[in-house]
């Protein structure tokens, strides 16, 4: 799969670890940055991985900062985006099964690491479901064009 990663200063290290992680899993991933732990703003980087996550430029997203929230709320402003903020594994599975998210925010503060790694896996291992789940999201996407 081809997966974009981004984050902000909080989420930096945990940002390279798990873009470690997915190349070990034998996945393909461009990172959007951000590039040290020195303080950035977020959306400079949760918005241009939402925008070619969108494109169909890339399978997933996934996005890191302090909570994961402020990354989830950028990326959900891009039309065609389906951010959900993941703090367990059962989340993720849902976001993919019910809501068909295709980009995963979490909170690098929240979190430990190994958790991090089983909620990605999670997320990225689970199928939308479809059937009345489908009609939902169409409800959602529906609201972006209003």
């Amino acid at each position: 799969m081809k997966i974009a990663i981004g984050s902000d200063h909080a989420g930096f290290e945990v940002k390279n670890i798990i873009k470690s992680f997915l190349a070990e899993l034998g996945h393909e991933v461009k990172d959007f940055g951000c590039e040290s732990s020195e303080s950035c703003d977020y959306p400079d980087y949760a918005y241009p991985l939402a925008c070619e996550v969108a494109a169909g430029n890339f399978d997933f997203g996934i996005l890191i900062c302090g909570s994961g929230i402020g990354m989830s709320i950028v990326a959900n402003k891009v039309e065609g985006i389906r951010a959900a903020n993941c703090c367990s594994v059962e989340m993720a599975r849902l976001a993919r099964q019910h809501n068909d998210a295709n980009v995963l925010t979490f909170g690098a503060r929240l979190i430990p690491i190994e958790l991090a790694k089983e909620i990605v896996s999670a997320f990225l291992e689970e199928s939308f479901e479809g059937g009345r789940h489908q009609r939902r999201v169409g409800k959602i996407h529906s609201l972006t064009r209003k």
